[in-house]
This record gives C-alpha cells, structure tokens and sequence, in this order.
C-alpha cells in the first residue's frame, strides 16, 4: 500500500515538475508542439474531409431509383482522361437502339431514356434566367428514374413522346426564378427561341457537392433530338428490375440485348457502359482509397519529423538540467525517478500537441462540409489513433533522453557548469 502510495505521489511529482519545466521553456515548449500539431492536423485533416465526404456519398451518388442500372455510352465517373480514346471511339447510343431494347426485353418493369445538355437565357415575359440550366430530354419514366416525382401539374407522357411535343417540366430552381410569385402550369417560357408549355413541376431534391438538384428543365425526348440533338448525342437507357432478386438476371438480359442490336462480335467486350449506384459508390470509394493511402503516407512522414523534433528538445533539455538532475538525485531521487520525469514531458508535450492537431484537423476537414452542405462528421476513430501515434511517438523518442537524464553520475552533475 506504502509502495502504491509512493508510487502515485512520484507520478504527480513528475506531472508538476513537467509543466514547471514547459513555463520555463515556452518556446521550446511551443516548437515541439506546433511539430507535432502539424503532422496530427494532416492526418485528421485529410481524413475528416474525406469522411465527410463518404458520408454524403451515398445520397450524392444516389441518382438511379431502387433496383435500376442505365446503360451509356462513357462511364458515370471518370479520374483524368485515361481511356478518353477508346469511350470516344464507341458508337453512340441513338433512339432506334432504345426503341429496339425496349421492344425486345421481357424482364425490366419499366425501361426508360434521356440525354442532356445545358440552355442559357431561359425566358418567361421579362424574366431571364442567364445562368446554364441542364435540359433534359426523357419520357415518362425519366423522373422516376432521378428519384423524383411531381409536385404539381402533370408527367410527360406516352402521347407527348410520340407526337414531338412542345411541352416541358421544370425542377424547382427554375421555377423560384420564373415564377416566384405565380402558378407556373400552362405557362409558356422560351428555351432557345422556342416555346414550350409548363405542363408540371418537380419536387424539390435540394444539394449534393454543392450543386443544385433542381436545376433542369425536361421535355419530350422526341423533341430534345428534333431541336437540340448534335454529333455528340448518345443515349442514356435506364432499367428497372423487378426486384433486387432478378436485379443481376434483368442486367444480363439488357447487356445480351444491347450486344446484339449494337452488333457486337462475340468474344469482345461491350461497347457501353452499365452505371448503378453501388457500382458509383464503389468507384468513388476506389478513388478516396487511393488519397487516404497518400494522405497517410505523407503523415507519417510528417509525424517521424515530428518525433525527431522531441528528441532533440528533450536532449537539450536534459543537457540545460543537468544541475538540477544532480541537486534531485542527491536529495533521494532515484533513477526512476528522474526517468518518469522526463518521459512524462516528452508524453505531455506529444500528447497535447496531439490534441491541439485533432481538433485542428477536424475543423479543418469539415470546411469540406460548409463548401458542400453536407453534414459535418467528427472521424472519432481517427482521432484516437492519432492521439495512440502521439503516445508512441512521445514515448518511443523520449525514452533515449530520459534514459540519459536518469543515468547522468549526480556527483559530475552537480559539478556541471
């Protein structure tokens, strides 16, 4: 109990003794901190922001109803220009095509289209929008497809397709601007000279990475390639599975469909591209490894630097204190003591300057949150492994020094000028 007893107080001595030392020594105190700061800060820093980012993924990635993959001709996301060459190279997907896929499968309960492009001064009256608002071409599946529905008025129909048309839907973004203080329904706006009638308005879907959702306006897909189609158009056919079940059967019926109206040899491999959102998530998530990989890497680095940095402080400082090391092991202190002294500066500097980097790194990281009004996320287990790193830089680089300190001959120590 006596040994315990002694054990707690030569604890605390050394706590006191250790900030007694960091007052007398601020701006050693201060450099070995900001060393170790820095290299926290980038670790947590660039893994809250990714974690918010993941976090908002999910939704932001979310654009395909439950149970649909969309077969196109590029890749829903792309890093760089690797392959540019070989998704230009492909035949677009045109409307024959789609009219013949959807003849043609049995298993999809529901297979739409769409394509789009962007249209600037958008009128109504003597209202103008002049921003670019993305115009879509699609049917009445289209907005089932975006994981929409309508707020008001009527979908695009059957009829509309077929008969070309003037007709359109608006996302809510469009209708603040145009008719902020009228019923839009049976109104008549002007998209590149042309009229088109409002015959419905879209629910409002809000952000994702700090864009708009409900920036667009829809028309008949008929219509978008009589008036707007060019060399570029390609097609965007959407379908949707039964179930989650027969999800992999209607993929493999749509791709066997697909290969043969596009004529594709057997033995080669396809000429389109099928986007999911898991298939999304997964590739962004790919992409974000790829960062994390990096990001730590560079930490590392950073954070050996750092320790580099204790160790050197703490051998100066066990050179300025050579003295008193001697006065303290003359009055009783033991080697342990003065061991436990100096390693509990060089933890409590790591660790604090720990600390002081975690909550950097994390309000750091969620600017990411403000910038895409997303929200924030604290990377909890990240914060613990950054402050468990501290722990074993603070003990694996202050252990030479304090081993030095607690075996310096008291008698030489006190004759130390």
């Amino acid at each position: 109990m006596f040994g315990l007893s002694r054990t707690k107080n030569g604890i605390m001595e050394s706590f006191r003794m250790t900030i007694d030392a960091i007052r007398q020594n601020k701006l050693r105190s201060i450099l070995t901190l900001l060393g170790i700061s820095i290299g926290v800060f980038s670790v947590i820093g660039v893994m809250t922001a990714i974690r918010t980012l993941e976090s908002s993924v999910e939704s932001g990635l979310n654009v395909f109803g439950t149970n649909t993959f969309v077969i196109q001709k590029w890749p829903g996301i792309r890093v760089g220009n690797h392959g540019d060459e070989k998704y230009r190279n492909r035949k677009n997907i045109d409307y024959p095509q789609y009219e013949e896929f959807k003849r043609r499968a049995r298993m999809p309960i529901m297979v739409s289209v769409s394509e789009g492009t962007s249209a600037r001064n958008v009128k109504y009256r003597d209202k103008t929008v002049k921003r670019s608002i993305e115009l879509i071409g699609g049917d009445e599946g289209t907005i089932r497809t975006y994981n929409t529905y309508i707020a008001d008025g009527r979908n695009v129909t059957t009829d509309d397709v077929h008969s070309v048309r003037n007709v359109c839907l608006l996302g809510m973004d469009v209708v603040d601007r145009l008719f902020p203080f009228e019923d839009p329904i049976g109104k008549t706006i002007q998209i590149r000279g042309l009229d088109y009638n409002v015959i419905g308005i879209t629910e409002r879907k809000g952000e994702a990475f700090g864009g708009s959702q409900d920036n667009y306006i829809a028309i008949p897909i008929t219509n978008f390639l009589q008036h707007f189609k060019n060399r570029w158009t390609t097609l965007s056919i959407s379908v949707e599975a039964p179930s989650a079940e027969e999800y992999d059967k209607t993929m493999d019926e749509a791709i066997g469909l697909l290969r043969a109206i596009r004529k594709v040899p057997p033995g080669k491999e396809n000429d389109f591209e099928i986007e999911s959102n898991a298939e999304m998530i997964e590739r962004f998530s790919g992409f974000t490894s790829g960062i994390k990989l990096f990001a730590l890497s560079i930490s590392v680095i950073a954070l050996l630097v750092a320790g580099i940095g204790i160790m050197n402080i703490m051998l100066v400082s066990v050179t300025d204190r050579i003295k008193e090391i001697g006065i303290r092991k003359a009055i009783g202190a033991t080697r342990t003591d003065i061991l436990t002294q100096f390693l509990t500066e060089a933890i409590f500097l790591s660790e604090f300057g720990g600390i002081v980097g975690v909550i950097l790194g994390i309000a750091g990281g969620n600017i990411v949150a403000v910038i895409f009004k997303v929200p924030a996320v604290i990377p909890f287990d990240w914060a613990l492994y950054g402050l468990i790193v501290c722990s074993i830089i603070g003990i694996g680089f202050g252990i030479y020094p304090a081993w030095r300190a607690s075996n310096l001959d008291p008698i030489e120590s006190l004759r130390y000028e």
